[in-house]
C-alpha cells in the first residue's frame, strides 16, 4: 500500500472512488452522489492540484485507487494554525486492510510540514462508528456535537466534532 497527494492526473480514478464512497454510504457525507456526478471532471481535476492549503491523499493497494482523504487549511490568517479533514472513505473492498489507518498517519505527517498549524479538525457523522475509532486511534477527540445537524431522506443525523493537537 502506498499513500500519496493526487494530482489533476488522478481525476478520473478519485472521481469513480469518490462516486463510490458516496453511493455506498451517503449519511456519512454532506455532498450526495448526484451533486458530485454533475461536476466536469476538468472542475474535478482542478481542485486535485495540491498547493499550500489543500491536498487530497490517495490510498492505493496494487496500484489501484482505494482510499480518500482531503485536508484544506484555513485561509484567514487568526484561523491558519487550523487545517479541516474531509472527505475520508476507503472503498468497501479495501476496509480491514489499514488503509484508513494510513490515510490518517499520512494526513497528520503532512500537516505538520505546514508551518503554524497547531490543529487538525473535523466532523464525522454520529452514525460513522467506524470512522470515529478510527480518527481516536490516532489522538483525536470529540468536543462537541450538534443535533439535528443533517437531514437526509427522513434521517436526522448529528454530527461530531473531533479536533487533535500537532
Amino acid at each position: 500500500m502506498s499513500v500519496r497527494p493526487l494530482t489533476a492526473a488522478d481525476a478520473a480514478a478519485y472521481r469513480e472512488v469518490r462516486l463510490a464512497a458516496l453511493r455506498a454510504d451517503p449519511p456519512a457525507f454532506l455532498t450526495t452522489a448526484d451533486e458530485f456526478a454533475a461536476r466536469p471532471l476538468d472542475e474535478v481535476a482542478a481542485r486535485l492540484h495540491p498547493n499550500a492549503q489543500a491536498v487530497t491523499l490517495g490510498a492505493f493497494v496494487d496500484g489501484t485507487l482505494v482510499g480518500l482523504l482531503t485536508l484544506a487549511r484555513e485561509e484567514a490568517a487568526i484561523m491558519a494554525h487550523r487545517v479541516n479533514v474531509y472527505g475520508v472513505s476507503v472503498a468497501p473492498a479495501a476496509r480491514g486492510r489499514g488503509v484508513g489507518d494510513a490515510l490518517v498517519r499520512a494526513a497528520i505527517q503532512h500537516a505538520e510540514t505546514w508551518p503554524g498549524v497547531t490543529i487538525l479538525v473535523l466532523a464525522v457523522m454520529d452514525t460513522q462508528a467506524a470512522a470515529r475509532r478510527l480518527y481516536e486511534r490516532h489522538g483525536f477527540r470529540v468536543w462537541g456535537r450538534q443535533p439535528d445537524a443533517v437531514r437526509r431522506d427522513g434521517q436526522v443525523l448529528a454530527e461530531d466534532w473531533m479536533s487533535r493537537p500537532i
